[in-house]
């Protein structure tokens, strides 16, 4: 196992400069990290920055509170794309889930799916917002709709990753989806724990110092 293939190096703050940027990208260059994470306007310079390398461009969609309309966020998912995304990472609609229109949840996921198709589809479950029974039905509709990974957090909600949601995301999943933790991982004990529990990804503006 080598840390740095599961870093997904993320700088998402609402005052991230183009400079901040490109010191992300810098960043995941050096220690060979999967992805930087960022923001739709800046995913073409993300993508100019890390032209001639491996490490991926991930966008987020409606991100981070997932209310907005599924035409929004598939538009938003189609031109994070045209301009280089190589990953979405999506916020599911917390409202509709809880309010048990699952069918609206699945569609939803479905349509982004559908138009983005072989790219890699994260849903963003937002864990602290959610009842157990809420995360285990999020984690079976993303399946359902054709989802790549389910992910904790966006990292602005009132909590982060955590252990036990982790637990319960793979019993849901299975082998069906992948799992991203994010949120709150500032260290790499935290980060080995996580990829002990079955994660494939881990979120995190801490990359560097985590390495360390």
């Amino acid at each position: 196992m080598f840390l740095p293939d599961f870093i997904d190096h993320t700088n998402l703050k609402p005052t991230a400069l183009p400079s901040d940027i490109k010191t992300l990208c810098e960043e995941a260059i050096t220690h060979g990290f999967y992805a930087v994470c960022v923001n739709g306007c800046h995913v073409s310079l993300a993508k100019k920055e890390l032209e001639n390398t491996k490490v991926k461009v991930a966008a987020v969609i409606g991100f981070p509170l997932g209310a907005m309309s599924t035409n929004a966020k598939v538009f938003e998912a189609k031109n994070c794309m045209e301009n280089g995304a190589d990953e979405i990472d999506m916020v599911i609609n917390l409202g509709w889930l809880k309010s048990n229109h699952d069918d609206w949840v699945r569609s939803e996921i479905k349509s982004i799916k559908q138009d983005i198709g072989d790219t890699i589809l994260k849903v963003i479950l937002e864990t602290c917002y959610l009842t157990t029974k809420e995360k285990e039905k999020a984690c079976a509709l993303a399946v359902e709709a054709g989802a790549d990974f389910v992910k904790t957090s966006t990292g602005f909600g009132s909590a982060g990753a955590a252990f036990e949601d982790v637990i319960l995301m793979k019993r849901v999943v299975g082998d069906k989806a992948k799992i991203k933790a994010s949120g709150g991982i500032k260290d790499k004990e935290t980060a080995l724990k996580y990829i002990e529990l079955g994660v494939s990804r881990i979120g995190t503006s801490s990359g560097p110092s985590l390495l360390n």
